[in-house]
């Protein structure tokens, strides 16, 4: 099955001790590409992280947006940071001897002044991965299942489309005898108009006729672009894993074959079907480079 390069998962754990709220966002992206929004101490699980999101993922730009609480009973951790209240108070000291009023002794007016007192953060959230990995996991099924979603609509897409290219390669094809015919025509009109008191040279025109046909001749461009939409309908429907770069590579050979047929043809029936064709294949690919 496709799986779309964009999505959204998301998932929340928790245990007595810990709450993680975990959210991952993906878009399109040549390669696997992961951003990670967390706190510091969850640093030193983010090799552990990517590697179970690659469980899931192969190519994308993702997001990882990790949240959690703690819920431990912990005594309040405060710092004093003594070199700054003694600066303070020197330079309340220096400003009462300046302006000869007197100085407020206050302990509580200099633990008022910023960064006097500093709250610990802890330095451990040991054990909080039993919750952590479970929503990571959790927010990846959720991406993946929204992917697969996406990719089962842009399948259904292709494959409509593959029938409309079909069709068209069928009726381009169908006017190669009439490509032929038409040449063929317009040099006996031309004859006739030069040399109108002469017998024209049927072998003439016959030769002229042949050399043309094989120069117009663009079969075997038809059979390569018809092989080409057989390989792209049987990878789409064997897909088992990332499949999206091969199927670009098969609409740049598409396009090329659509190219050479358009050169050779010189019809305007065809030349215009060939138009319709490339348009039908740009839109190919540019809904591949929705897949993973």
């Amino acid at each position: 099955m496709l799986k779309s390069m964009t999505g959204f998962g998301t998932a929340e754990a928790e245990n007595e001790s810990y709450k993680v709220h975990v959210e991952v966002r993906s878009v399109n992206q040549r390669f696997l590409d992961l951003a990670f929004h967390m706190p510091r101490l969850f640093n030193a699980w983010e090799d552990e992280i990517r590697n179970r999101i690659k469980e899931k993922a192969a190519r994308g730009k993702m997001d990882v947006y990790i949240a959690f609480t703690d819920k431990r009973d912990q005594d309040a951790c405060i710092r004093v940071n003594r070199g700054l209240a003694r600066g303070y108070y020197e330079a309340l000291t220096e400003i009462s001897d300046f302006l000869r009023l007197p100085c407020n002794d206050d302990v509580k007016t200099i633990a008022e002044f910023p960064e006097v007192l500093v709250i610990e953060e802890p330095t451990s959230l040991e054990g909080c991965e039993a919750v952590l990995f479970p929503a990571v996991e959790q927010a990846m099924e959720t991406l993946d299942a929204m992917r697969r979603r996406e990719g089962k609509n842009i399948e259904e897409d292709f494959l409509r489309r593959v029938g409309v290219l079909m069709e068209m390669t069928a009726g381009v094809s169908a006017l190669a005898p009439e490509i032929v015919a038409s040449y063929r025509e317009r040099i006996r009109k031309t004859i006739a108009e030069l040399l109108s008191d002469t017998a024209i040279d049927e072998s003439r025109i016959l030769q002229e006729t042949a050399i043309y046909a094989d120069k117009v001749n663009f079969t075997e461009e038809i059979v390569r672009l018809e092989s080409h939409f057989q390989q792209f309908c049987q990878m789409i429907k064997e897909a088992d894993g990332p499949v999206g770069r091969k199927l670009d590579f098969l609409i740049q050979e598409m396009n090329r074959e659509a190219n050479t047929i358009g050169s050779k043809a010189n019809h305007a029936a065809a030349a215009q079907i060939v138009v319709d064709m490339k348009s039908e294949i740009e839109k190919l690919r540019e809904q591949v480079q929705n897949i993973e």
